[in-house]
């Protein structure tokens, strides 16, 4: 069994989520972000989500899924929290990513 949210509000569209703690955004306007179909604003907002908030919250927002299949936008929206997610994931959390024929 899942551990519970940290606040109950998360639950609530109109809430200010801590972890969104720069800004303005509600639930809702975070639903949205991560819902848009351009994939560098979710990107921006699945990192945001995924480098301040608790772990357990996470999961109210988003999926193991999700989250691989935008990784390689994400990973550079991440900072400090990037070594975690890559091992909790098994992902490639090398920063800056190197590109083909540059050693």
């Amino acid at each position: 069994m899942p551990l519970p949210p940290t606040t109950p509000e998360l639950y609530e569209a109109t809430h200010r989520p801590y972890y969104l703690w720069w800004t303005q955004a509600t639930v809702a306007d975070l639903r949205a972000h991560l819902a848009s179909e351009d994939p560098e604003e979710r990107a921006y907002w699945l990192g945001a989500l995924l480098r301040e908030a608790n772990s357990r919250d996470v999961w109210l927002f988003t999926t193991v899924a999700q989250i691989r299949e935008d990784w390689p936008r994400v990973l550079r929206h991440l900072g400090r929290s990037r070594p975690m997610w890559a091992w909790l994931l098994d992902l490639n959390g090398e920063w800056p990513p190197r590109h083909a024929g540059v050693e």
